[in-house]
């Protein structure tokens, strides 16, 4: 699974069908209430979710009012202005195979982030960051 991502190299700039833009991401590495469940999240005008629970073997990505889409082998890249997810051909949602958020990064806890990111692709996909 790692290596299919080792060479691959991103344009500059990606015709995303699927963009979300926010001020801000927010992050829960453990939270106790919902089972220990990992989440990465925006709310705003586009409400974007990937949340992963401990036992599970793939993470739910979650795109405003639609019911969340299972997914395993994907990438997640984290710059200082957005979260890049890519998924693999057969998690594509709706024929996007990338999902971009574009954020804010001075209002974001990007050591939350990071680490909540790696909570959730633990044997299911690949983190890389741009920080």
């Amino acid at each position: 699974m790692a290596n299919r991502w080792q060479n691959r190299r991103l344009p500059l700039f990606l015709d995303c069908t699927m963009q979300i833009t926010t001020d801000t991401l927010l992050a829960t590495p453990c939270d106790d209430e919902e089972g220990d469940m990992a989440t990465v999240c925006c709310l705003g005008s586009e409400m974007f979710a990937l949340t992963r629970d401990p036992k599970d073997t793939c993470a739910v990505l979650t795109l405003g009012d639609e019911d969340g889409f299972e997914i395993s082998d994907f990438k997640v890249t984290l710059g200082k202005a957005r979260l890049l997810i890519e998924l693999a051909a057969a998690d594509a949602i709706k024929g996007d195979d990338q999902v971009q958020i574009n954020f804010k990064g001075e209002h974001v806890d990007f050591a939350e982030v990071e680490q909540t990111l790696k909570a959730i692709l633990k044997g299911t996909g690949t983190y890389v960051s741009e920080l």
